[in-house]
């Protein structure tokens, strides 16, 4: 029973790892390079990695863009263009630019309320 779980334990590592990995579209251009996404085992095993969105897997993910990453490998056409280095640097870029946002309007969100929370201190007072 011990080598079940530890054997469990290590795939679920594994696994885990693998998936963020696709988070990195430099990764992705580097499996598409070296012909991984023509493969229908590998495909299939993408396939079979689709288990990491349901929420009691989902949650033990640092990078929730793999997800997003792993769901359009699902598609052929994506993963073909994966091999070309503009594709990946583009897809890159992009995920820059959502983090700059999403940090700004955090930010602004967060600003918003410790004034609104200032407010209700000095209006109690």
């Amino acid at each position: 029973m011990d080598t079940d779980d530890t054997g469990n334990r290590l795939r679920f590592q594994l696994e885990l790892e693998f998936v963020q990995c696709l988070a990195n579209p430099n990764y992705l251009n580097f499996l598409a390079q070296r012909g991984y996404f023509k493969d229908k085992a590998f495909v299939n095993y993408l396939k079979y990695l689709l288990y990491w969105k349901e929420p009691e897997y989902a949650k033990y993910l640092k990078y929730p863009q793999c997800l997003h990453m792993l769901e359009l490998l699902q598609y052929e056409h994506f993963r073909k263009e994966l091999v070309n280095a503009q594709c990946a640097k583009f897809i890159d870029e992009q995920q820059i630019l959502h983090w700059q946002h999403y940090s700004r309007k955090r930010m602004r969100l967060q600003q918003a309320l410790a004034e609104q929370q200032q407010q209700n201190n000095t209006s109690v007072k």
